[in-house]
């Protein structure tokens, strides 16, 4: 058997040995961990009779940390320098995590011992966080069916393993796709409009794939860049069409990568494991550990959203339309028009392009401009730390220090796009916080993002959508990081209700429109100059552009997704596609062309964890929203409006119930007003 030193992933006494781990140490140091952690679980259920925190539910804890020690380099490997190697051991990896999760989640013997945990007179003694930790564990072993019949629960155990499968291969299939077809132009009139970023980046992947003039890919700094810009309407269709067809049945790589089958596949599982339950649906299963309690719920949250900004968004359209006939004699505006034609009315109404304020927001300068924006509001101080082991040069490694000099946690930074890197942005746990007897263990993210490298000698310069998304993935980060809770299960973001989870993220980005935030982030790259007060007034003029459109955009997505996973049958005759053209049709305000196949990218739902929960991100904007009108009310630097949104929200892990929380900061339960306010959907 291999030692601990021989393997670095079987080295848990600090950070993750990035540059030591190989795939050939994947799956022995997995094999390992599960044959120790079985072992010890039956050690801890025959060795009493009168099971306790300490002789079962503390020990298991300890276990389930080594096993997550373990997985997550190797996952987040696996999704920031992604090998063939790598993904073999990865894909062989996963099932046998399933296969172990669901047995220990469906173990009758460890059912019952829980029951008796919670049964004890002295129950009520343990840390309200203990107890949590136990009433979330009984909870989760009825929907893992720990109460099924044997042949049921056999069922459901093979359903949990092929659905860990096919997730991900579906987001394989997406991230083969996006890197199977790109844009190779040598003509400079091909590229016309194109911004010199975004051109010094497309000639720089040329020269890496050894070709004269541009590349442009489906990775989104050089997607967007290109509809947002180039002037070549036929080669804007060409990319639109490569984009919206990845993984399908349709586009340049029909049939290659294509993800419909499965999507058909992981809805027939998810339906037959919820029904397996005795849920009518899979969205009534999930919604069991949600802030919203029923389908219903959810369903008038959204539709009255829609309500509310359906109007916004069929103005925001009709103002294109006319702006593209009378301005630019264009009488039929195209789905590949949309992004370019709003840009060019954008800068018509307002003289604003997110291009203009690039200069202004250099990684150098927006970087430290958060840790600053963090220091005022929590009183903590962020610091580089140097020599430490990454996964790549771009890596930068951080320290979060309180007042009282204590480290409360750290975080890995991975910002730019590269190939065989996972589109999108997203923060994830590294090492969890928890207290043992030598101590606290600091908590550990990584936050990884996709913008665009420096070019020419240049640093990275952002726009300020992307200064959004890094403060977004921020707040999750301090979310995970400030965690006061000394029990893994319900640390940080463990155990926190999935819709109320993005409330950090969310509540972070408010920082990125106040003047006196900005002076802290923007300097000109060349100059050094804070954003000037006649862009910045642009900036916000701006702000609402199109935000009806983009509003139903994300209602589209939540109504799909929702009605795939609650009134969908994948036995029917109705199809996917069919059920999201009766959602466009009643949301939508742009409908695309016949060969557009969204659901077949659609992760988030598909492999990402928000099957029947892509509503929460308006749910929590909701509750961000009306956190922030707190600061609006006091002042948005105020100390202690910061001091009580840490205490009460970002400390307290998932110990109490969102909206209590909620309720403890605000004085009351949230109003939707806020939210409709900050769109320019409500006066």
């Amino acid at each position: 058997m291999e030692s601990n030193t021989s393997n670095p992933l079987l080295d848990l006494t600090g950070l993750p040995r990035f540059a030591h781990i190989r795939p050939e140490h994947v799956l022995p140091a997995l094999d390992r961990i599960l044959a120790e952690n079985r072992a010890r679980r039956e050690q801890l259920l025959s060795a009493t009779a009168d099971y306790t925190w300490e002789n079962l539910a503390g020990p298991l804890e300890d276990m389930q940390e080594r096993m997550s020690r373990v997985w997550s380099p190797v996952s987040h490997l696996n999704a920031v320098v992604n090998s063939d190697a790598l993904r073999a051991v990865y894909n062989e990896g996963v099932p046998k995590l399933t296969d172990y999760g669901t047995e220990l989640a469906q173990d009758e013997r460890l059912y019952a011992a829980y029951k008796a945990i919670a049964a004890r007179a002295d129950f009520a003694k343990l840390a309200p966080a203990q107890q949590k930790i136990v009433q979330n564990a009984l909870r989760d072993f009825r929907l893992a069916g720990a109460e099924l019949p044997a042949q049921e629960k056999a069922r459901f155990k093979e359903i949990q393993m092929e659905l860990s499968v096919l997730g991900s291969r579906f987001s394989e299939n997406v991230l083969d796709a996006t890197q199977a077809w790109s844009l190779h132009l040598t003509d400079d009139a091909d590229v016309a409009g194109v911004p010199p970023t975004a051109l010094a980046l497309a000639r720089q992947a040329a020269q890496a794939a050894g070709k004269p003039g541009y590349l442009f890919s489906l990775e989104a700094p050089s997607y967007i860049a290109f509809m947002t810009y180039a002037d070549n309407r036929a080669l804007r269709r060409q990319m639109y069409e490569a984009y919206v067809t990845r993984a399908s049945d349709r586009g340049p790589n029909a049939g290659r990568f294509d993800n419909g089958p499965l999507i058909n596949r992981i809805l027939e599982l998810r339906t037959e494991a919820a029904r397996l339950l005795g849920f009518a649906n899979y969205a009534e299963y999930a919604l069991q550990t949600r802030m919203a309690k029923s389908v219903p719920q959810v369903m008038e949250f959204l539709h009255e959203l829609a309500k509310q900004s359906r109007p916004a968004a069929q103005r925001d359209l009709a103002e294109l339309k006319e702006y593209v006939r009378t301005e630019h004699g264009v009488a039929e505006l195209e789905p590949w028009d949309i992004g370019y034609y709003s840009e060019k009315l954008q800068a018509h109404r307002y003289a604003f392009s997110q291009e203009d304020v690039r200069p202004y927001f250099p990684e150098t300068r927006v970087v430290p401009g958060m840790f600053e924006v963090v220091k005022r509001l929590y009183g903590l101080d962020i610091r580089r730390v140097e020599g430490v082991e990454t996964w790549h040069p771009d890596v930068r490694f951080y320290e979060i220090r309180d007042e009282s000099g204590e480290v409360r946690g750290r975080f890995y930074t991975d910002l730019y796009a590269r190939a065989n890197k996972r589109g999108g942005a997203w923060m994830d746990e590294c090492i969890n916080r928890r207290r043992r007897d030598d101590g606290v263990q600091v908590p550990v993210a990584y936050l990884v993002c996709n913008f665009a490298p420096p070019v020419a000698g240049k640093p990275a310069l952002f726009t300020h959508d992307e200064v959004n998304t890094l403060f977004h993935e921020f707040g999750h980060g301090l979310h995970h990081m400030l965690t006061k809770v000394d029990y893994l299960g319900v640390a940080g973001i463990n155990g926190v209700a999935w819709d109320a989870v993005e409330l950090p993220s969310q509540f972070m980005e408010n920082w990125c429109w106040e003047r006196e935030a900005l002076m802290l982030l923007s300097g000109h790259h060349e100059t050094n100059e804070p954003l000037p007060e006649a862009l910045y007034k642009k900036m916000i003029a701006a702000k609402n552009f199109q935000s009806g459109m983009q509003f139903v955009r994300q209602l589209e997505f939540s109504l799909f997704d929702m009605r795939l996973h609650s009134d969908f049958d994948p036995k029917g005759v109705k199809t996917v596609q069919q059920m999201l053209d009766e959602v466009r049709a009643e949301v939508a305000v742009i409908t695309p062309p016949p060969f557009n196949r969204f659901q077949t990218s659609f992760s988030h739902i598909f492999a990402g964890g928000y099957a029947a929960g892509y509503y929460s991100y308006k749910w929590a904007e909701v509750l961000s929203a009306d956190a922030f009108s707190k600061f609006e009310e006091n002042g948005v630097f105020d100390r202690r409006t910061g001091r009580e949104f840490m205490q009460n929200i970002l400390e307290q892990g998932g110990v109490r119930e969102p909206m209590e929380l909620f309720v403890k900061f605000r004085g009351r339960e949230p109003r939707i007003e806020p939210l409709l306010r900050q769109s320019g959907l409500a006066a």
